[in-house]
């Protein structure tokens, strides 16, 4: 009995020493992202502004608002008009520049704090993390009670999958019950949104979609190959993932214009289902297949370190070997991207919502600029500059009940905004240098948002990275 005790004693010191050495890690590279925190930026300490001689695109409609004031109060769009009076409010001449709604993200990976500077720094003032774990509760908690400069921040729990092995970071469920038990564990721990994900059979969806229901939590799906596609047409499903999975569920991996207006009539039918396509996730593919030295560009100094080293890095090397054995693979995976762009615009045609979407912070996806290049697409698909925008502003935040306040320029909506050089409904490319972002109300000018870039280019946490993940393995173990 006394070898026992020590042995537990033993154990409890290990388990109590890499505790502590979790957290020390986890702080410390959270300190190094203090200049996020309010009150690091002067201006960023206001959350109130008159902005005067600016050009307002309200995104309610395909228009300009030429020459008007916007107030903003305690982070909220109070008045917009020709003439506003206000005492004591910080005066900001926008010199006819153009303010729009910031733009919103509705599918992103988040694996430090350096990333949510660089969303901010390409203008996306909101986004909806889509793989949770413990580290985005943090987040969460921490933009949510303003205590640092961030995008407004969503985030499904750890993905659900069905029984089948499909790696360490999904939760295999086994049971109705337990799917059941996960969608209330994670409802009750914070997380925004149900995330479903590969390999559900139908009664364990079943069972996820009742008690999401109950709760009270949307779900965001990743398509089931264990189930018709059709079966992700519920309302309680309030968008879903990829426009490859049409090609590799119901298409099954042919560029069939017949069956894809099936799935489109689908679409149509549902009237509520919105696509969040990540296109620039095969185009990217594509750049990796045709460049052989794509690891070594400078824009991956922006990846997280833990993903540049083991993600990034494993699927070059799939495609590479792929691309030894076949040659072909390099015009199949372009030809794929195209009947993406074809997919875009057809559900345009019919009317489907779109949410603009980027499957950023993995593979060599990066955070915040590549929204952009996700934009471009859907230009290339036919939509209108106006149509193009409504997928990162309107579109996106009538997704969820927690997100209508977004989305818009209106009076009682959160003053998340983005000021540009030039008019987007002409040019797209000005948004890729907003030259201020607020965030409820509070400014970031070019320079600071500049600064968040420079912090966040080759930065050295791969270790605190890996600390994260592996605490996010052993909580839902």
């Amino acid at each position: 009995m006394n070898f026992l005790k020590k042995f537990l004693q033993f154990i409890a010191m290990i388990v109590g020493a890499l505790t502590l050495a979790i957290l020390v890690t986890i702080m410390v590279d959270e300190q190094r992202t203090s200049y996020l925190k309010v009150g690091k930026n002067v201006s960023a300490n206001k959350n109130s502004y008159l902005i005067t001689n600016v050009n307002i695109i309200p995104m309610t409609r395909d228009t300009i608002l030429m020459d008007k004031m916007v107030l903003i109060s305690d982070g909220v769009i109070k008045e917009i008009g020709d003439r506003i009076e206000a005492e004591g409010v910080e005066i900001l001449d926008a010199k006819n520049k153009y303010l729009m709604p910031g733009l919103i993200d509705m599918h992103v990976h988040v694996w430090d704090r350096y990333e949510l500077g660089l969303y901010l720094s390409n203008g996306v003032t909101a986004i909806r993390n889509l793989w949770g774990m413990p580290m985005h509760l943090r987040i969460k908690e921490a933009v949510n009670n303003d205590e640092i400069i961030s995008p407004l921040f969503f985030t499904t729990g750890p993905k659900l999958t069905g029984p089948e092995f499909i790696g360490d970071d999904n939760l295999n469920l086994t049971s109705p019950e337990e799917a059941r038990n996960k969608v209330i564990s994670y409802k009750e721990r914070g997380y925004d949104f149900i995330k479903t994900y590969y390999g559900l059979t139908e009664d364990l969806y079943d069972a996820v979609i009742e008690q999401s229901i109950i709760s009270d939590i949307d779900i965001v799906a990743h398509p089931s190959q264990k189930m018709p596609y059709s079966y992700h047409f519920d309302p309680q499903i309030k968008s879903i993932e990829h426009a490859e999975e049409i090609i590799q569920q119901p298409l099954n991996y042919q560029l069939d214009t017949i069956k894809l207006k099936e799935v489109i009539d689908g679409y149509v039918k549902s009237d509520h289902s919105a696509l969040s396509p990540t296109l620039i996730v095969y185009n990217n593919i594509y750049q990796m297949l045709i460049d052989d030295d794509i690891l070594s560009l400078e824009r991956l100094d922006y990846m997280n370190p833990m993903i540049r080293e083991v993600d990034s890095k494993a699927q070059f090397d799939r495609w590479y070997n792929t691309k030894l054995k076949d040659s072909s693979i390099v015009q199949a995976i372009k030809n794929q991207h195209d009947f993406h762009i074809n997919i875009i615009k057809k559900l345009h045609e019919a009317n489907v919502t779109i949410i603009c979407s980027t499957d950023a912070g993995i593979g060599v996806t990066m955070p915040g600029f590549s929204i952009h290049k996700e934009l471009a697409f859907y230009k290339e698909a036919g939509l209108s500059n106006y149509e193009v925008l409504k997928t990162a502003t309107i579109n996106a935040s009538k997704t969820h009940a927690i997100m209508n306040k977004l989305g818009s320029i209106q009076e009682g909506k959160v003053a998340n905004l983005i000021l540009v050089n030039e008019n987007p409904f002409l040019e797209l490319s000005t948004l890729q240098k907003p030259t201020n972002v607020f965030v409820k109300g509070r400014r970031i000018n070019r320079e600071t948002l500049d600064y968040y870039e420079e912090k966040a280019k080759n930065r050295s946490n791969l270790v605190p990275s890996a600390v994260r993940y592996l605490e996010h393995l052993i909580i839902e173990r």
